[in-house]
C-alpha cells in the first residue's frame, strides 16, 4: 500500500470565519510539572504518559472579517474557546510563543497585539509606526517579537518592555515574509520583489541577499535544526537554501499558482506548501518529492502549518474553511 493512501481529511470546519481566513497556528500547552520530589520515580512514566494527554492543542486562525478565533481540538472536534477582538483590515498573520501561552498577531492596521490564549486577555499593543504589519514571528526564547513591514524594515519587539528594540534594514522593498531559526542566530526575511535577507542577530548584521525568485515571497521559514531555509513564491516555486553558505539546496515545482504559504513539520522529515492553486501538498526532505496533494479547498490557500507532533496538518482559505488534516509519521 502506498503510503499516501494514508493522508486524509481529518476535519472541514466550514464558515469559520466570516470572510476569507488568511492566517493560522498551532498552540500545545503542556501542564505544569510537578516540583521535585512529589512523585516517586515508579510512577515517572506513567505520568509523563498523562501528562501528554492533558497537554492541550489549540487551533489559532485569523481572517478579513478582523477576528482572530482559538480553538480547542479536542476528540475530533473544533469548538470555539475565544473570539478575540482588537484589530481592523483584517487579521494577516499570528505567530505562538515557544510555551504555547502568548498569541501574537498584526493587521494592515498597522496594529501588533499581545494576547494571554489561556484567558483570551489583551496583553500588550505595540506601537508600529504608519506601515503595514504584514508578517510575525517570534524568538525562540520567547523574549522577543519580529515583525515585517511595507517599509522593508524588521521591527524587533521587546515582549517585555512593550517597545521596539531593534530595526534590521532589508535596505528592499515591502518585506512580506520574515522566520527567526530555532537556534536563535539568523532572521530571514522574504520580499515583494523575491529577494532574500539573511541576518545574524548577534551582530545585527547581513549577512546574505539572495535574488532566489522572479516574484513575490509570500511565506518563508528554517527547518528545525536551522541548516535550511526554505521559501515559496508568486512564481509558483519553492526553494531550499543551506543557511550558512547561503547555497541553493533544491528548487520544487508542482504548484500551479503562487506558493502562499510554506511550513516545516517539527521533526525536521517534511514540509508543507499551500497555494493559490487550491491545494495543499506534502513534501518529503530527503528526497524532495510531493507526498500528497490534498483538494479540499475551493479557493486559495493562504495558510498551512504542522502540528507539535508532526502528525497533522491545519490549513486555512479564501473560502472561510478550516482544514485538519492526519499525516501519519
Amino acid at each position: 500500500m502506498s503510503i499516501t493512501t494514508l493522508y486524509y481529511l481529518q476535519l472541514k470546519k466550514e464558515n469559520a470565519h466570516e470572510d476569507a481566513i488568511w492566517c493560522c497556528t498551532w498552540s500545545r500547552i503542556e501542564p505544569e510539572k510537578p516540583k521535585e520530589g512529589e512523585n516517586d520515580t515508579e510512577n515517572a512514566e506513567e505520568l509523563q504518559d498523562s501528562q501528554k494527554e492533558s497537554a492541550e492543542n489549540y487551533i489559532i486562525t485569523g481572517g478579513l472579517d478582523d477576528y482572530i478565533k482559538v480553538w480547542q481540538l479536542d476528540n475530533g472536534k473544533l469548538e470555539i474557546k475565544h473570539q478575540l477582538e482588537g484589530h481592523s483590515l483584517g487579521v494577516i498573520s499570528v505567530a505562538v510563543s515557544p510555551d504555547g501561552k502568548t498569541l501574537a498577531s498584526s493587521s494592515q492596521d498597522s496594529s501588533l497585539i499581545l494576547w494571554n490564549l489561556i484567558s483570551g486577555e489583551k496583553l500588550k499593543m505595540f506601537e508600529t509606526g504608519l506601515t503595514d504589519v504584514w508578517t510575525l514571528d517570534f524568538s525562540p526564547d520567547g523574549k522577543h517579537v519580529i515583525s515585517g513591514s511595507n517599509a522593508g524594515k524588521i521591527l524587533i519587539f521587546g515582549v517585555e518592555s512593550g517597545k521596539q528594540e531593534q530595526v534590521l534594514d532589508t535596505r528592499g522593498k515591502f518585506t512580506l515574509s520574515v522566520a527567526y531559526s530555532l537556534d536563535g542566530k539568523y532572521i530571514a526575511s522574504g520580499a515583494l520583489d523575491g529577494i532574500i535577507n539573511i541576518f545574524d542577530v548577534a551582530q545585527g548584521k547581513l549577512v546574505h541577499t539572495l535574488e532566489g525568485h522572479a516574484m513575490s515571497i509570500r511565506s518563508l521559514c528554517f527547518s528545525p535544526d536551522s541548516q535550511l531555509l526554505l521559501t515559496g513564491s508568486d512564481d509558483g516555486h519553492m526553494k531550499l537554501y543551506d543557511v550558512v553558505h547561503a547555497n541553493l539546496a533544491g528548487t520544487l515545482s508542482g504548484h500551479a499558482s503562487w506558493v502562499l504559504s510554506v511550513a516545516f513539520s517539527p521533526d525536521g522529515k517534511r514540509f508543507v506548501s499551500g497555494s493559490a492553486d487550491r491545494t495543499v501538498r506534502v513534501w518529503d526532505l530527503d528526497s524532495m518529492q510531493c507526498q500528497h496533494t490534498f483538494k479540499e479547498h475551493n479557493d486559495q490557500v493562504w495558510g498551512v502549518k504542522f502540528n507539535a507532533e508532526s502528525n497533522k496538518i491545519i490549513s486555512v482559505s479564501e473560502d472561510k474553511c478550516v482544514n485538519i488534516y492526519d499525516c501519519p509519521l
